[in-house]
């Protein structure tokens, strides 16, 4: 279906120019390369941190306005969701009526990376279970059925209640495509292919997208195992808690973070507990380029706030920011060497190589290789 037609039977159940907040997805791009083209991150469009954070801000919208906000997210936010769609939107607390689009990965029959095939068994189900009822688009859904659809869960709103459009690979189409840039030089690659160097022996654990594909791609180069790293390929915004369990438990080991942007602030709060505990020997990486790059390149919050007062503020005892190649092997050099909690920023540009692969290992192997690696140390 084209955007401009979904978005204009979007219009019958808002009452007018939708508002929309969530968090990008690469199967919803189409939809967020409209957002973007016709709003930026302005009026009617708010990039959230998360997907709790979006349902939240609807909820604002709702309270306000009376009318039923969008929120947009990949499936794998059904779990960021929860909390809000149960206790402050269902129909038995406040009765506040919002409509989800949600993209499918992981969809059964469909393959897809192995952090969205359980989540796309139970999205359907989960959504259910949470008094939404979904409806799936699909490359041979008319605007009838759709229009059908919205009909119902206009309804179904004005009775304070939430519906779902749980959208299948390819269901959108959009001719035109963002444009998406935030004028910095630094290639991600290539700071991750530094911070490998500078991190030799010592652990690494990197989040969600590129850079852990882009990490498994450095290490295969060079004729490395993979058992130094854990690829956090899913659960987004965690990997810095991974790490702070790890760095508690091997006190005399330097564990290496290798953190996005859009990550760091999905959940934010990580960095104040691992301040609070203070760890000695952890190094918490964060490449910010601002946007959502991994699932197209919507840009984040982090494009306009200081990530490094923010950590100074959660109690990181070393904090430095990078903005060219120079300065990164300067900062990674005195990360290396610090003996406290330990913060750097690294300002990247958007980009990545078009042939890069993914991990030829299972998920299972890799924590099964990183476990055996972990024994080693003290």
């Amino acid at each position: 279906m084209n955007i401009r037609d979904f978005i204009k039977e979007l219009a019958s159940l808002t009452d007018g120019e939708p508002f929309f907040t969530g968090v990008p997805d690469s199967l919803l791009k189409p939809l967020c390369d409209y957002l973007y083209s016709k709003y930026g991150v302005e009026g009617n469009h708010i990039v959230a941190a998360n997907e709790g954070n979006a349902a939240a801000i609807a909820a604002g919208y709702h309270l306000a306005t009376g009318r039923v906000p969008v929120v947009y997210m990949q499936n794998s936010g059904e779990g960021n969701i929860v909390n809000p769609a149960a206790s402050l939107l269902n129909e038995r607390v406040y009765a506040i009526p919002v409509l989800f689009i949600v993209g499918w990965r992981g969809e059964p029959g469909v393959h897809d990376e192995p952090q969205h095939i359980y989540q796309g068994m139970i999205t359907l189900k989960l959504l259910e279970d949470l008094e939404i009822e979904p409806f799936v688009l699909t490359k041979e859904t008319s605007e009838e059925e759709l229009a059908a659809f919205l009909e119902k869960a206009k309804t179904r709103a004005k009775e304070g209640r939430s519906s779902a459009i749980v959208v299948k690979k390819g269901a959108l189409q959009n001719e035109e495509s963002a444009r998406y840039g935030n004028g910095c030089s630094l290639l991600r690659e290539e700071i991750v292919c530094r911070i490998a160097a500078v991190a030799g022996e010592d652990p690494v654990v990197s989040t969600t997208g590129k850079a852990s594909r882009e990490l498994f791609e450095i290490r295969e180069h060079a004729g490395e195992g993979h058992g130094k790293d854990f690829l956090t390929v899913g659960s987004m915004g965690h990997s810095s808690s991974i790490a702070l369990g790890i760095a508690l438990q091997k006190p005399a080991t330097k564990i290496w973070c290798i953190d996005g942007d859009g990550a760091a602030v999905m959940h934010m709060g990580a960095m104040a507990v691992i301040g609070a505990r203070d760890p000695q020997n952890l190094v918490h990486i964060v490449i910010n380029n601002g946007a959502h790059e991994t699932v197209g390149g919507m840009p984040t919050a982090a494009g306009k706030i200081d990530l490094c007062k923010i950590a100074e503020g959660c109690g990181y005892r070393l904090v430095m920011r990078a903005e060219s190649y120079e300065e990164l092997d300067e900062k990674l050099l005195a990360a290396k060497e610090s003996e406290v909690l330990t913060f750097l920023e690294v300002r990247c540009g958007l980009g990545a190589r078009a042939d890069l692969g993914r991990p030829t290992t299972t998920a299972r192997q890799n924590k099964e290789d990183f476990v055996a690696f972990l024994g080693q140390k003290g």
